[in-house]
């Protein structure tokens, strides 16, 4: 596997060389073409002095020899065919030199030519040339230090989290410290940190699960066994073995509901990894609303359903909703007394989708937490499990659910189910 540290490095090494390089070619060049246009703005200057010399009458030897100096001959040369530039460079025995030509006479096809040695300006490039390697190959040199030291300091908070991430275990969940850690990253570090706490919730959850799964099967099989010990002690009337009897059987029905919540707890885990599906919410949610209209017409209790929305498609898996949906409605119509009213609203927002469930039953009490295993409201009959699961299910949606009593009634327990819009697929 490639290193994250080894592939910064090099990009920053091949990113800076390239951009020095380029600098490089694009100065030396531009000095070039600087120094060769000054050299041909330079000779044509001498030539129109030696064209307007030539048309003195006052024309010598010494005129010529302000512009003939060392390196610098002047001829007049006869060319026919047309001239494609005024200036040609070439090389004769390692000295450089360069012809001008300038019209002295169009009608006879004569041209002032100039011809003049140009070692020094070469002698002068080349020695920029040689400077500007000079300079790339220490600023290279620069750029690996640079690189090596960026690299360095740009992955230490990421050694940072990764070091506090490996010292974690189930028993030692630390947080994250922001203090030491740039602004870039304290979002990933709230990101693990809220992760963490959901980890430690789970693990404290499933812990108390496995713990009052335990005592909550245990206390039955004692009941069970106590009571059948002392129906055996002596011979009783038959009605006393059909009391044993249906008691046993009450208890192992009780078990029988805790191990089907426990089994849906493991059905939801599994739901995580259920592909999503297609799905109106608004057209599931009335569904949902008429399937449970036979449960609460046994106790004269009306449910309505509401939306701002006419349809509402996204992709869901649909296991994890259903546990989550019949878990609130089932508590909401279990804990309302008969002829009252259940309200479910689906609104969006732009933020969420948020699903609220409006019941008029007993409330809850608000500083308990009613999402740990086998809470139980109130004395109706159950094991404690069905917000439990709710929660889980929640999420491992990326959804929140909060409880609360109904302010506006004086009894009463309002559900409400928000899922941010960032976290879910809504098609159109």
């Amino acid at each position: 596997m490639k290193s994250i540290y080894r592939q910064f490095y090099y990009k920053l090494i091949i990113a800076t060389s390239l951009f020095i390089i380029i600098l490089s070619i694009l100065f030396y060049g531009y000095t070039r073409s600087m120094i060769f246009e000054s050299l041909n703005h330079s000779l044509l200057k001498d030539a129109k002095l030696i064209l307007k010399i030539s048309q003195s009458k006052n024309v010598n030897k010494n005129n010529f020899d302000i512009i003939t100096h060392q390196g610098v001959s002047v001829d007049i040369v006869k060319i026919k065919h047309k001239i494609k530039s005024n200036s040609k460079y070439y090389e004769i025995e390692e000295n450089h030199f360069v012809d001008f030509l300038y019209p002295f006479s169009k009608k006879e096809f004569k041209y002032i030519k100039i011809t003049k040695n140009i070692n020094s300006s070469i002698e002068m490039l080349n020695k920029i040339f040689n400077n500007l390697f000079l300079l790339s190959f220490g600023g290279l040199l620069l750029i690996v230090l640079y690189a090596f030291t960026v690299s360095k300091t740009l992955l230490r908070p990421i050694i940072q989290i990764t070091n506090e991430l490996s010292d974690m275990n189930e028993h030692s969940l630390d947080k994250i410290k922001h203090k030491n850690l740039p602004i870039e990253f304290h979002s990933l570090a709230n990101s693990i940190n809220s992760l963490t706490n959901r980890i430690e919730t789970y693990i404290k959850f499933k812990k108390e699960l496995f713990i009052g799964a335990a005592h909550e099967l245990k206390t039955p099989l004692a009941v069970m066994k106590l009571k059948n010990e002392v129906t055996l002690i002596k011979k009783r009337d038959i009605e006393k073995y059909e009391e044993t009897l249906e008691l046993t059987i009450k208890q192992i029905n009780d078990m029988n509901k805790m191990i089907s919540s426990i089994l849906d707890i493991g059905r939801a885990e599994g739901a995580q990894f259920e592909k999503p599906e297609k799905i109106d919410l608004v057209q599931f949610l009335k569904r949902k609303t008429n399937d449970y209209r036979m449960l609460s017409s046994q106790k004269n209790i009306t449910i309505t359903f509401y939306s701002n929305v006419n349809y509402l498609y996204i992709l869901a898996r649909i296991t994890l909703l259903n546990q989550i949906i019949q878990n609130l409605i089932q508590n909401s119509i279990k804990f309302t007394n008969h002829d009252k009213a259940i309200a479910i609203k689906l609104e969006k927002t732009k933020e969420a989708i948020v699903l609220i469930i409006i019941d008029e039953g007993i409330g809850i009490k608000e500083d308990i937490d009613l999402f740990e295993p086998f809470k139980k409201i109130g004395v109706k009959s159950g094991v404690g499990l069905g917000l439990f699961l709710a929660k889980n299910a929640a999420n491992s949606m990326g959804a929140k659910i909060e409880l609360k009593n109904n302010k506006d009634k004086s009894k009463g327990t309002i559900a409400t189910i928000s899922l941010p819009l960032s976290l879910i697929t809504i098609s159109h």
